[in-house]
């Protein structure tokens, strides 16, 4: 767990002057930025009422500072490079030097004041998906309050009413400003400490873009046909796991800002649903589950037990959600002999490279030359050959002997002898059909 004074000296975290005077720059608390992708430990909370932090995959959460009982944290606008894996990057907008933005910690009760600075070349706002609050602090521009202007700051201040997961995105030009990634998470801990505790908690939001092969900005008028799926802004490989100890209980909360639904699942163990939007579910409305559905504009936050030691898939259920840049437009030739025809397109094409002789996946080489900036639609090698995965998939790493608070990752799990699948070498066993009686003939 990280405190507020190595947070600062780690992971390329740095501390930026906005464009305003030198008078108006001390009343606003300092600007925290960071470029790496790299998932941070939870920051401890340095003052006010103490609360287990989150740990954001792929992210971290924003430092603040404590003036005469508010908490004080400042948020810039701004266009960010984002590395979605290694060998792709990304031209997006979001906030302190990341999208999606960082992730705001603060405690049921808290009375809390966000600087928002806008560094875009358009007007922008923040509308805080979830919260109560004063109408005038609801952030659609227009209607609850003038757009923020390129170069301009805006205060919201309001109390942290009730406890839950939350989070904020624009509401000003959303076709381009959400689909340049410009959005974050929130959590409001509960006053007690103990109420609903676990011992790790991961947040995170699921993103899609439409990039084209070669490019690096995705098209903003897309409305479905996303082709780049990702876990808080990162496709697998590019995702950290997700890491525990057996026997501790682990939350997830997930939101969802793409513009379509995503059956989450989990492998090797159940989990109830724990939390929505509208905040904790009733024990008795809980009942086990492997798969979640989030809708758009939804959160779920799912608990379980680590109860069994391995590398478990956590994904999008939807095939093509696991798959990284591919196109919509590629025919099925499974059973279709290609070989003939691939020598024909390659005198023309020289690059052309067809999906095996047989139109699988498992024949595709995997090295076929790619444009510039862009991943191969299946990546990720594991300790027994490649992953064949991409886009929305992790790993729930759990181990029985992680430290408490250690987040690193622990490299690929060693399975007992004896308890992974192997190949059987002996005779395959004799194919038996039933007999089918004879069907009477005529009418």
């Amino acid at each position: 767990m990280l405190t507020r004074r190595h947070f600062f000296s780690g992971a390329g975290l740095a501390v930026a002057a906005t464009a305003v005077g030198k008078s108006a720059l001390a009343a606003l608390p300092e600007i925290v930025s960071t470029g790496s992708a790299a998932m941070q430990p939870p920051l401890a909370p340095p003052n006010g009422r103490p609360y287990h932090p989150v740990a954001t995959l792929n992210g971290w959460s924003l430092p603040w500072r404590m003036r005469r009982g508010v908490k004080e944290f400042h948020l810039v606008a701004e266009p960010v490079v984002r590395e979605i894996a290694p060998g792709m990057k990304a031209n997006l907008w979001g906030y302190n030097g990341q999208s999606p933005g960082p992730t705001i910690e603060v405690v049921e009760g808290d009375r809390v004041r966000i600087f928002v600075t806008n560094r875009l070349p358009e007007p922008t706002s923040i509308h805080w998906h979830g919260q109560r609050l004063p109408n005038g602090m609801d952030g659609v521009s227009g209607l609850n309050q003038p757009s923020i202007k390129p170069g301009q700051t805006f205060v919201y201040e309001f109390a942290a009413e009730r406890a839950g997961t939350f989070m904020y995105h624009p509401h000003a030009d959303e076709t381009t400003q959400m689909a340049l990634g410009m959005m974050g998470f929130w959590v409001t801990h509960p006053q007690d400490p103990g109420l609903m505790r676990v011992d790790r908690d991961y947040v995170f939001l699921l993103n899609a873009y439409d990039i084209s092969p070669g490019s690096f900005t995705p098209k903003v008028s897309t409305m479905l046909d996303f082709n780049v799926w990702t876990f808080n802004s990162r496709a697998f490989p590019g995702t950290d796991p997700m890491v525990a100890r057996v026997g501790e209980r682990v939350r997830i909360r997930v939101g969802n800002l793409t513009m379509t639904n995503h059956p989450i699942h989990l492998h090797g163990h159940e989990f109830v649903v724990v939390g929505t939007d509208g905040g904790w579910t009733p024990p008795s409305s809980r009942w086990p589950e492997v798969t979640t559905d989030i809708a758009v504009g939804q959160m779920r936050a799912i608990e379980f037990t680590a109860a069994a030691a391995g590398d478990w898939s956590f994904h999008c259920h939807k095939g093509h959600h696991t798959m990284n840049a591919m196109s919509h437009e590629v025919p099925t030739t499974l059973g279709v002999e290609t070989a003939d025809l691939a020598k024909q397109i390659t005198a023309l094409v020289p690059n052309y490279m067809s999906m095996g002789a047989g139109g699988s996946m498992n024949e595709m080489p995997m090295n076929m030359p790619l444009p510039n900036n862009t991943l191969p639609m299946m990546l990720g090698s594991g300790p027994y050959g490649g992953i064949e995965m991409g886009g929305m998939f992790t790993v729930m790493k759990i181990r029985p002997d992680l430290k408490p608070d250690d987040y690193r990752d622990p490299g690929w799990y060693k399975a007992p002898p004896g308890s992974v699948a192997y190949l059987w070498e002996g005779e395959p066993p004799p194919v038996e059909r039933p007999s089918v009686p004879p069907q009477p003939q005529g009418g």
